[in-house]
């Protein structure tokens, strides 16, 4: 890509084995984090230049994290702004590399005698590295962590913080996992790192995601394996060792692009009994949108011509899309039963319920005939979400906007705790 407007670029704040860090003049509170050519192993035992690196890193860590920002997670990341850089949020890092792990590998061998390679871990094995390049980035417990009473951007690191950064390692990590399964890659382990944005004062996914933070095995498969692995088993190395080592880091960067798209199409038609419920079906239209889902609104009675309901059922069965169908229909709901009883795709009711009749008008829509099987959901936007969750199965974009939103919630609610507690103290 060609370069982005030119930034001022101020002191250099702090350079790594791989990238620099660069103070940006004329937008304080930003970075540029700049690659560089350098592939190491071991903390920098093993260092060598490898031509072309700095573009490949970078263009796959910021397919990385718009992955990641489109689905809903909070990241420094704000966009490439070269072949071998891109900007980001200040933060002040935590000092520690939190790796999560799908399969037994690696260094979780050596520390775990007994467990043999490609042991699964169901959940996933959490693990966490104090960042300590002169004792080789010792292992730490939660306890190290907590009496470490790191301040960071004024944020003092204590229980909440440590549980927002394992939970929300497990979500990214199940991200990332889901989207490469669409290229029939195991996410087979991933090490990330968090920091606290010095603006807003947020713990923030921060660092970089790039070959050299995970393991890639295609179709599960180690002897194929395309990440820095490669690099650290070389024997010798020499250039063509080198140029073979370059290419697996070329195709997970062709690769990575691909995660931002996908193959599943989806709509949700939602059928009202009346223009008198288009507020209550615009919230459900609201609500598909923010999952990527397209959403159309039609005015059918089931009742007053139920010949219309079913040909409007005809045009969307006819063109192959995936469809799942809304009933918002008041009073006796005769839409979401008449819909269900004549269409393979599933029915969702969602009837606007009043004050005055509404706890006997729900019957409709909960006592169903038998071999009817819609389902009721009373909230517009937990009936968008139910049916996110159905094209879910087969569109990992609209999962990984579901898992976000999970981890969001649970982020939330435990961040409204600690400010009660605090309070209350």
């Amino acid at each position: 890509m060609s370069s982005s407007p030119e930034l001022k670029i101020g002191q250099k704040l702090n350079e790594g084995k791989t990238k620099q860090i660069f103070e940006l003049v004329d937008q304080p509170g930003l970075v540029l984090v700049q690659s560089k050519d350098q592939i190491t192993a071991g903390n920098a035992v093993r260092k060598d230049q490898m031509e072309g690196k700095a573009a490949i890193a970078n263009k796959t860590t910021s397919c990385v994290f718009r992955l990641l920002q489109e689905s809903g997670i909070k990241t420094a990341f704000l966009k490439q702004h070269s072949d071998t850089a891109f900007t980001a949020a200040r933060c002040e890092m935590i000092p520690i590399e939190w790796v999560c792990r799908r399969v037994a590998t690696g260094s979780f061998l050596k520390r775990n005698p007994g467990v043999k390679e490609g042991y699964r871990f169901t959940p996933l094995k959490m693990e966490m590295f104090f960042k300590d390049d002169a004792n080789n980035d010792p292992q730490w417990s939660e306890e190290q962590l907590l009496e470490a009473k790191f301040s960071l951007a004024g944020l003092i690191i204590g229980q909440c913080e440590v549980d927002i950064m394992n939970r929300s390692t497990v979500a990214i990590f199940e991200i990332l996992e889901k989207a490469w399964a669409t290229q029939n890659c195991t996410l087979v382990d991933m090490k990330i790192e968090f920091g606290v944005n010095v603006t807003t004062k947020e713990i923030v996914l921060a660092d970089v995601i790039d070959n050299d933070s995970w393991r890639l095995w295609p179709a599960g498969d180690r002897s194929q394996q395309k990440d820095k692995q490669v690099y650290r088993d070389l024997k010798e190395v020499t250039p063509e060792a080198m140029q073979m080592v370059k290419r697996n880091f070329e195709w997970v960067s062709e690769r990575v692009k691909l995660l931002l798209e996908t193959q599943a199409s989806g709509r949700v038609v939602v059928l009202m009994g009346s223009t008198s419920d288009m507020a209550h079906c615009e919230k459900i239209r609201k609500a598909c949108n923010a999952y990527g889902i397209p959403c159309i609104l039609r005015v059918t009675s089931a009742h007053k011509g139920p010949d219309e309901t079913l040909r409007i059922k005809a045009e969307y069965e006819g063109d192959g899309i995936p469809t799942v169908f809304v009933a918002v229909a008041g009073r006796s709901n005769g839409l979401g039963p008449v819909m269900s009883g004549n269409t393979a795709y599933p029915v969702i009711n969602c009837p606007p319920l009043t004050p005055d009749w509404g706890a006997q008008d729900v019957w409709s829509s909960l006592r169903m005939p038998s071999g009817l099987g819609c389902s009721t959901i009373l909230s517009p936007d937990a009936a968008a979400q139910f049916a996110a969750q159905i094209f879910g199965l087969g569109n990992h974009l609209v999962w990984c906007k579901l898992r976000a939103s999970m981890l969001n919630t649970w982020v939330s609610l435990k961040l409204a705790d600690k400010k009660l507690q605090a309070c209350t103290i």
